[in-house]
């Protein structure tokens, strides 16, 4: 077995990616230093991808992961899959420990399904039963596997000092990170790894496993869409993966409902084997790893079906994360993970089970090819040290007897040098005092380009000429004033967003801070000539809705109990857009592979892969409502909406009117081109309101708003002072309840009022 190590590389290889964490051992407790998750070109058990196109793809992920990552001589722990893996637990008579090799391989023997010179396998001892019978666990794969999972290492020149199953490594990570889940063997805990290919059944008690392969993953949920839309397994794939958010989600999912059966009847199917072969144990909870549990709806049907409690980890509990390691991406992917955290910790020294399927002979030859390079340097290094060392002596020799002139010489420049130097340190030390007050006042200004760098960033999401070169004409004729050259392109389909305000404050911790987008709204309301209003009221009916005070509120949010507060902006931005399909142009579905067709919320949430690592922001949490929230509504004057939005003006409609008198309402206007954004009543030929079939008013819905609430992490951001974070006027305090400021004006208008009056208001237009 080969020694433990300070720090290791686990690499566990699925269908999907290469996942990869470098852990690192400090006290007894494991931190994650580097990791990587690197997707393949194609699922390794895609339809068509052949044998040699398979390890092709392996060869090109583990290239990468060399090429990104600096591995040094840190040893590396992999795993194996368990479809041809075998692990059981025996019991031993009570007997002299030396003896104990020899009854375990006769058990090896006896249990092992295989030829024993056809496998690798390997032993641990437990514990003593409370019959003092010694627990010993028995563990081997055949030989074919574990060879052919090395020449994966081996062709990229990676040693490999351990090589461990893979439901094994789950046990190892649930007994270090969840011990209390593994404190009894009366209590047992379910893992369910569910892959691409294969689920990973492994129950885990305090002094044994139990597993099981069972032969259904996330590409079956894949092929029952194929099949049920005559669609090739990439595009299956990519419905899967959106299928929440598909307006065909219903069909989707009865597409998949079939495989939901299957895999909740295998699992309890597993289940009941284990109880009726432990009827002394209780299955207590099922913890879901893997990228299936992505698949919305699946844990919660598991659940119902087992009956038992059923959770997906957002975080490892007893893994710290270094400061330079982003945590945000980590626990983004936190599930894929759970394989190579068991196999970092048995490299660590640990894990609770030890055993090494590496074949001896490989082990024995590594080393020894390991050690003989440095054998010969040593003794290279030694013979040059000798040579040297003996005619330095005899230069030495040589000219201490000739320089003794120059020794004195030198003497009285050293004196010389000392006074002048104990000179420069009085002086050094009048001046201590005024250069800490210089820095004091220049510290006041270390940060005060943050703000404005992540505006810019925000305004650079923003539809222009580089995001959206199609429409480039458009952005330069707009930034030009040429109205005309605007005017060409329809309005609803020009992909602009018009910013008319933001929201931005610090906040020592993102997880609590709320948002405040309330200040953007106001509801704005518009007449029909005051003499006809409640002649029109009367028709329109129940056209108009009130809308609840509490309707842009921030979530109350709490901090989860132990976790690490995360500083950033809080950051509203309100404005508007002509353009006809405006989630489209925020966010539309699907398009994460292809940059030509990301929207203003995509960009941001892909900060991190079009900038350098060294980007101060990235988006915090954009899967939560809580921390991640976009209100769209169309521009309407009847409702509550963002506030500085277009010009308001007075139209009168052409026509007889009410009892003949002229019709009109308040509109609003694009400052620019003076066209209609707002959305406005439609009137017949003579002045009078439009009604369907059911009664109901008639309306034109031209431009719409949106108000994106968004947390930015701020990676660099400095450490609160102590005596700031103590009581109840620190930073903390202050944090909680933040008054947003808004900043910026892009432009102004003018609003006109029924009275005659006149009122400046801001506009905002950016590309």
């Amino acid at each position: 077995m080969a020694a433990k190590s300070e720090a290791v590389w686990a690499i566990d290889i699925g269908s999907n990616s290469l996942k990869a964490l470098h852990l690192t051992a400090e006290s007894g407790t494991a931190e994650v230093t580097g990791f990587a998750n690197i997707k393949h070109g194609k699922i390794l058990t895609g339809e068509g991808v052949t044998d040699a196109e398979r390890e092709e793809l392996v060869a090109i992920s583990l290239r990468q992961f060399v090429n990104q990552n600096e591995l040094g001589n840190d040893d590396t722990v992999i795993s194996v899959p368990s479809q041809n893996s075998f692990a059981r637990f025996v019991n031993l008579p009570p007997v002299e420990p030396k003896r104990i090799p020899e009854i375990v391989r006769f058990e090896a023997v006896q249990q092992i399904p295989f030829d024993i010179n056809d496998v690798q396998w390997d032993w641990q001892l437990m514990e003593e039963t409370k019959r003092h019978e010694n627990r010993v666990g028995i563990f081997a794969i055949k030989n074919e596997v574990v060879m052919s999972t090395l020449e994966h290492f081996s062709g990229e020149n990676m040693q490999v000092g351990y090589v461990q199953m893979a439901p094994m490594a789950l046990y190892n990570y649930i007994a270090y990170d969840r011990p209390e889940l593994c404190s009894s063997d009366t209590q047992a805990t379910v893992i369910l790894n569910i892959g691409a290919e294969n689920t990973d059944l492994v129950v885990c008690t305090k002094s044994s496993v139990w597993q099981r392969c069972i032969l259904i993953g996330g590409n079956a949920f894949t092929r029952a869409i194929a099949d049920a839309f005559k669609l090739n397994f990439e595009k299956a794939e990519k419905l899967k993966r959106t299928a929440p958010m598909s307006k065909y989600a219903r069909q989707l999912f009865q597409a998949m409902r079939p495989v939901f059966t299957d895999l909740a009847s295998e699992v309890q199917r597993s289940l009941g084997f284990y109880s009726s072969s432990n009827p002394d144990t209780k299955l207590a909870r099922v913890v879901a790893l893997g990228g299936g549990t992505r698949l919305r709806g699946l844990l919660k049907y598991l659940e119902q079906t087992l009956r038992i409690p059923v959770e997906r980890p957002d975080s490892f509990k007893s893994l710290t994360v270094r400061s330079d390691v982003s945590a945000v991406k980590f626990h983004e992917s936190v599930c894929d993970f759970g394989v190579a955290y068991g196999l970092g910790l048995q490299g660590l020294g640990l894990a609770r089970i030890e055993s090494n399927l590496l074949p001896r002979s490989i082990a024995r030859s590594m080393a020894w090819a390991s050690k003989a390079k440095y054998f010969t340097i040593a003794a290279s290094v030694v013979l040059v040290v000798s040579v040297l060392a003996f005619a330095r002596t005899l230069i030495d020799k040589a000219s201490y007897s000739s320089k003794a002139p120059v020794r004195k010489d030198v003497s009285d420049i050293i004196q010389t040098t000392n006074d002048a130097t104990s000179k420069v340190e009085e002086v050094k030390r009048q001046g201590a005092d005024y250069q800490a007050m210089i820095q004091k006042e220049f510290d006041l200004f270390s940060y005060r380009g943050v703000v404005p760098r992540l505006q810019e960033t925000i305004i650079s999401a923003l539809p222009n000429a580089e995001n959206n070169p199609g429409q480039a004409a458009l952005y330069e004729a707009f930034a030009g004033g040429n109205v005309e050259e605007v005017l060409k392109v329809p309005r609803q389909e020009r992909k602009q967003i018009f910013i008319t305000a933001m929201s931005v404050y610090f906040g020592e911790d993102l997880a609590s801070a709320p948002f405040g987008s309330g200040g953007f709204m106001a509801r704005r309301t518009t007449k029909i000539t005051e003499q006809m209003f409640e002649d029109v009221v009367e028709q329109i009916g129940e056209g108009f809705e009130e809308i609840p005070e509490d309707w842009d509120d921030a979530d109350e949010e709490m901090t989860e109990p132990g976790e690490e507060p995360v500083p950033g902006f809080v950051v509203t931005v309100a404005g508007y857009s002509p353009y006809g399909n405006i989630r489209e142009l925020m966010d539309p579905v699907g398009v994460e592979d292809d940059p030509s067709k990301w929207g203003f919320i995509t960009r941001l949430i892909q900060l991190n892969d079009v900038n350098d690592s060294n980007y101060p922001f990235t988006v915090y949490k954009p899967t939560e409502i809580r921390h991640f929230r976009l209100e769209i509504g169309e521009v309407d004057l009847r409702a509550r909406m963002p506030g500085a939005i277009g010009t308001q003006q007075f139209r009168f409609v052409q026509g007889k009117g009410i009892e003949g008198r002229r019709v009109g309402e308040r509109i609003l206007t694009d400052p620019m081109t003076q066209e209609i954004i707002s959305k406005v009543t439609v009137f017949d030929d003579n002045g009078r309101l439009k009604l369907d079939p059911t009664g109901k008013v008639l309306y034109e819905v031209n431009d719409h708003w949106f108000v994106l609430n968004i947390k930015f992490v701020w990676k660099d951001a400095p450490k609160a002072p102590e005596e700031q974070k103590q009581g109840s006027g620190g930073l903390q305090a202050a944090a909680s309840t933040p008054a947003p400021t808004t900043v910026g004006r892009a432009g102004q208008g003018t609003q006109t009022h029924t009275d005659g009056s006149k009122e400046t208001v801001g506009l905002q237009g950016f590309e």
